[in-house]
């Protein structure tokens, strides 16, 4: 029988092919299950991820059996799932001698992998990475870009691509659409605050206060294997970047535009570089003077209000070398001038507490819609 599985995946704020898919022998905790329906042949699951102190969305993926807890980075700008950085791997799984080549090395394994206790994957092929990072502030990534970010990570076949983890669902028959729906809500004070939503297989249309205009994604040969799409960029009625390519990034915090688009809007809101922070800073009299930003993307136009435009203040001690009270953008520049870096700006999950995103790998498009938090004044 085949079902169609929305899988919902609840955002906290504090400091994922081949075999069937087993619940009903597994333990689901109702607390966090919202519905596990099998007679309309539906299955819809709320499984908790954390916002953590360095400020990333991080999924908890139980791995192995009996399983072991691996915190991993929710990234749209990669596309190999490994686990490993922090917490070493047991070697339940069986080893498929592959090696993969990215920063943290490793080898491929087959092995058992669940979501919040209410989803069971057997014989998940993941990378488990041979060293241990410093850098990476949690125990791996969970890949949800698409499957052109593969390539180069087979030492033995540079040129080879292999299913992602959402190919993997759909292989699997327990997607029908390669589709990730991305809701997240602006940071709140209340760390018991639901701040978002990930669904699999189809948007979650719930979360969204208008349609979901789809535009199809970039061309461009830079940036076509990421999650790429073209748009321009405007501030009130100024050009600040023109039609350029660039990328949605999970994995990033800030908005980051080419150096000269940066510097057009650093002069058009007055901002000044804050030398102890990096970020630019106004004061509060340009706080209540600046206008919209807006993304022309496709047939739309999606505006950041100005409190769109600020780092949450309740946030600044999280910003090293930031004031109390102090007034922060999240603008932030590539180092790079438009079209001489491989893209010409990256919108990261800032971008996202505004606007429900929507990766269509099966059509090639990225969609988004207005969301209650919007226009919201949270920052």
């Amino acid at each position: 029988m085949f079902f169609t599985v929305s899988l919902l995946i609840l955002l906290l704020p504090l400091s994922i092919r081949g075999s069937p898919v087993e619940v009903g022998n597994s333990p689901v905790n109702t607390a966090l299950t919202r519905k596990l329906d099998f007679s309309n042949g539906t299955i819809d699951l709320v499984i908790p991820i954390l916002f953590t102190r360095s400020g990333q969305y991080i999924v908890a993926l139980d791995v192995g059996s009996p399983p072991t807890t691996y915190r991993l980075l929710l990234d749209t700008g990669s596309a190999v799932t490994w686990i490993g950085a922090h917490t070493p791997y047991d070697g339940t799984g069986a080893s498929t001698g592959q090696s993969v080549r990215a920063a943290y090395g490793g080898t491929f394994f087959l092995d058992t992998v669940s979501l919040g206790r209410g989803l069971t994957i057997p014989k998940y092929k993941l990378a488990v990475g041979s060293t241990t990072s410093t850098n990476l502030g949690d125990d791996g990534i969970l890949g949800l870009g698409p499957r052109d970010l593969t390539l180069n990570t087979l030492p033995d076949n540079a040129a080879a691509t292999y299913p992602t983890f959402t190919d993997w669902l759909v292989t699997a028959d327990v997607i029908d659409r390669n589709i990730v729906g991305i809701f997240l809500h602006p940071l709140t004070k209340n760390p018991d605050t639901h701040v978002g939503e990930l669904a699999f297989g189809e948007p979650d249309y719930t979360k969204c206060i208008d349609k979901i205009v789809y535009t199809d994604v970039t061309n461009t040969p830079s940036t076509t294997d990421y999650c790429g799409i073209d748009m321009l960029i405007t501030y009130g009625d100024t050009d600040i970047l023109f039609l350029s390519a660039g990328i949605i990034d999970t994995g990033c915090i800030y908005i980051y535009l080419a150096s000269d688009a940066y510097a057009r809007y650093q002069a058009a809101t007055g901002a000044t570089i804050d030398q102890p922070t990096g970020h630019l800073r106004i004061n509060i009299d340009q706080y209540k003077a600046l206008r919209k930003l807006k993304f022309h993307i496709g047939n739309q136009i999606l505006s950041l209000t100005p409190n769109a435009q600020i780092w949450p203040r309740f946030l600044n001690s999280k910003l090293c070398g930031a004031e109390e009270g102090g007034i922060y953008l999240i603008i932030k520049s590539l180092g790079t001038e438009t079209g001489e870096g491989r893209y010409s700006f990256i919108l990261g999950y800032t971008f996202m507490h505004r606007y429900y995103t929507v990766l269509d790998r099966d059509n090639r498009a990225v969609g988004f819609a207005k969301t209650p938090f919007t226009d919201a004044t949270t920052n």
